[in-house]
C-alpha cells in the first residue's frame, strides 16, 4: 500500500522537489501551503499535474495549533492517514540583533519551529498506533553554525533538531522514526535573485564551488523515508557541500 507523505511549504523550492520525488518512489504526496498562497497553489498544482504528478494542496498556516489540526483532520478524511511528514515551512526575517525587533523573532520562531511541534504532534499517536512513521526535519547549516544577522533563524534551526533528537527517542520502539537534514545554500528563487557579486562569494566559500540542487535534498529525504531505512533516528544529515564539517 502507498504511504502518504506530508510536506509543509510543500510548494516552495526545497518542498516541489521533495514532493516531486517522493511522488515519483511511489508516495501518495500532500503538500501544505500558507491560505495567503491560495492562488499561487493553484497554479502550482496544474504545473505538476502536467508533469504527470496528481499532488493535493492543502492550505494552513503551520504556525497555528488549531489551524494544523484543522488542516490534517482533513487530510486524514479525505486522503487517509499520514505515515511520512516532512517539516519544510520556513521564512526568514534577517536583521542583526540590535536591529531585531520582537515581530521578526516571534515571526521566525512561529513559523520555523513551533509549526513543527504543531503538525507533527497532529499525525504522531497515529504512527505510534500503525507502527510505522517517518518525520524528517528540514534544518538548515546555519542551525549548526550560526550565521550573522540570523539570531532568530539559526535558534529555530537549531531548535529543531533538538526537537528531533529528544521526539526520535520516544518513537525508536514504535517504528517511528525522526531525522534532520540540514541543507546548505541550495538553488531556489530565493537564492537565484540574490546579487550576483553575493551570490559569487557564497560559492567561493564552498569547497564544491556551487550551490546544491533542490533534488539533492528531496534525495536526501527520499533516503531517511524509506521502508528499508528503519535503523536510523535523531541524525542530521548535512547536505552542505562541505560548507560546515562537524
Amino acid at each position: 500500500m502507498a504511504r502518504i507523505a506530508l510536506v509543509t511549504g510543500g510548494i516552495g523550492g526545497i518542498g516541489t522537489a521533495i514532493c516531486t520525488r517522493l511522488a515519483k518512489d511511489g508516495c501518495i504526496v500532500v503538500a501544505n501551503c500558507h491560505p495567503s498562497e491560495a492562488a499561487t497553489a493553484e497554479a502550482w498544482k496544474r504545473a505538476r499535474a502536467a508533469e504527470g504528478f496528481d499532488i493535493a494542496v492543502f492550505a494552513a498556516d503551520v504556525s497555528s495549533f488549531d489551524d494544523s489540526e484543522r488542516m490534517v483532520r482533513e487530510i486524514t478524511e479525505q486522503v487517509g492517514p499520514i505515515d511520512i511528514l516532512v517539516n519544510c515551512a520556513g521564512i526568514t526575517r534577517d536583521k542583526t540583533f540590535k536591529k531585531m525587533e520582537l515581530a521578526h523573532w516571534e515571526a521566525v520562531i512561529n513559523v520555523n519551529l513551533n509549526s513543527v511541534f504543531n503538525v507533527t504532534r497532529q499525525v504522531w499517536e497515529g504512527m505510534l498506533e500503525r507502527g510505522f512513521g517517518r518525520v524528517i526535519n528540514i534544518s538548515s547549516v546555519n542551525g549548526q553554525r550560526g550565521q550573522f544577522g540570523q539570531t532568530n533563524y539559526s535558534a529555530a534551526k537549531a531548535g529543531m533538531h533538538g526537537f528531533t533528537m529528544a521526539l526520535a527517542q520516544e518513537g525508536a520502539a514504535k517504528g517511528v522514526t525522526v531525522n534532520t537534514i540540514s541543507p546548505g545554500y541550495v538553488e531556489t528563487a530565493m537564492t537565484l535573485v540574490m546579487d550576483e557579486g553575493v551570490r559569487n562569494s557564497i560559492v567561493n566559500g564552498i569547497p564544491m564551488r556551487r550551490m546544491g540542487r533542490p533534488e539533492e535534498i528531496a534525495a536526501a529525504v527520499a533516503f531517511l523515508v524509506s521502508d528499508e531505512n528503519s535503523y536510523m533516528t535523531g541524525a542530521n544529515l548535512p547536505v552542505n557541500g562541505g560548507l560546515f564539517m562537524h
